[in-house]
């Protein structure tokens, strides 16, 4: 029955994909990663190629004049050309396995915010079980990457028919002409073919990283039940208690912020204790509290008050006394009554405005 208490229908909680992450469990696309490492090394080899041809053409040249045409070598010659060989394929294959490294581990951190987690290395039983294995073997994952592959492999034929059936005259001729001009030629055609795959295979891969990422969020969907048990988990636990708790205390600062440029006055005492004061008869019987605060709040209420023109006035024991049995957003008790309206009196008398009735 859709929608029933076992079906994973709900989206994955933040602390599940905290949880998972920290597993190592994130998505990412290997065809995307695939593309880029074909552009960027063709496209290295490309501004390299000199280098290379260079490299071996002089290693090539000093074994033939160590030789001396002859076959027969010594000890010597032949611990010299090995070191030689050695150095050769260093200088040459050496730039290339590490561009290749570093675009592996620049687009897969790229996709996955560079995570490492030991947890995807386990072994696990259940990997070697052949139900499981069957299950993933007609699975719609496994049918997508048959299809991303029959894709592939259209692209490549498409592309190499394209470029042969372009330069088949061209081609023909190679024969003709120098090595050097055949070897450039080829070499041309081949970076053109390359660049040709890599972009049509990074449009691929931008699609397969949708896809990785639906799949993802699909596999972590949780069940309403496992949503139920991670909240009341969640509420048991002192660490988040008190996270939300100071959230809530975040938030009614920030409400109570707001009320500081309403008031009538700021009681102080004075820089410790700061108390908002706002009378509206339409609303309240007696002047109400709308904000309070000590030391770093009660500066902040300071700081509004007079950004905002919100007259101040100094009464330590006041201050004190409203700080302390005055909760906020509630009427001053009568106690204070004679002392609040003197207050008053003076804010309006400055103001020009009648006293409220």
């Amino acid at each position: 029955m859709a929608g029933g208490a076992g079906e994973k229908t709900e989206k994955a909680t933040p602390k599940k994909k905290r949880d998972e992450r920290k597993k190592g469990n994130v998505f990412s696309s290997k065809d995307l990663v695939s593309a880029f490492f074909i552009l960027i090394m063709f496209f290295s080899l490309k501004l390299m190629g000199k280098f290379f041809y260079m490299t071996l053409f002089n290693s090539m040249t000093y074994w033939i004049n160590l030789c001396d045409g002859s076959f027969a070598l010594t000890d010597g010659q032949l611990s010299t050309i090995i070191i030689e060989v050695t150095k050769t394929v260093f200088m040459v294959a050496g730039p290339m396995l590490i561009i290749g490294i570093a675009i592996n581990i620049l687009f897969t951190g790229a996709q996955t915010r560079f995570i490492f987690s030991g947890e995807a290395l386990k072994f696990k039983f259940n990997r070697l079980n052949p139900i499981e294995g069957f299950k993933k073997l007609f699975s719609l994952r496994s049918l997508v990457e048959i299809i991303k592959s029959l894709l592939k492999i259209a692209v490549l034929s498409g592309i190499i028919y394209d470029q042969v059936k372009k330069n088949l005259i061209n081609l023909s001729k190679l024969f003709d002409v120098e090595l050097k001009t055949a070897v450039l030629y080829v070499c041309g055609s081949i970076f053109s073919v390359a660049m040709s795959i890599g972009v049509v295979f990074i449009f691929l891969g931008i699609l397969d990283l949708g896809y990785q990422w639906w799949d993802h969020e699909k596999n972590m969907r949780m069940t309403k039940q496992e949503v139920k048990e991670e909240y009341k988990q969640m509420e048991g636990d002192p660490q988040i208690k008190s996270q939300i708790k100071q959230k809530q205390r975040e938030m009614a600062q920030r409400r109570m912020m707001q009320e500081v440029p309403k008031a009538d006055v700021i009681i102080r005492n004075p820089t410790h204790y700061a108390i908002a004061i706002l009378y509206s008869p339409e609303k309240s019987g007696a002047p109400i509290v709308v904000a309070k605060g000590k030391d770093y709040v009660a500066q902040k209420i300071i700081d509004i008050a007079t950004e905002h023109d919100i007259l101040m006035t100094e009464n330590v024991p006041l201050a004190h006394a409203l700080y302390d049995e005055v909760d906020l957003g509630r009427e001053i008790p009568a106690a204070f009554y004679q002392e609040v309206a003197e207050i008053l009196a003076w804010v309006y008398e400055l103001k020009h405005k009648a006293i409220p009735t």
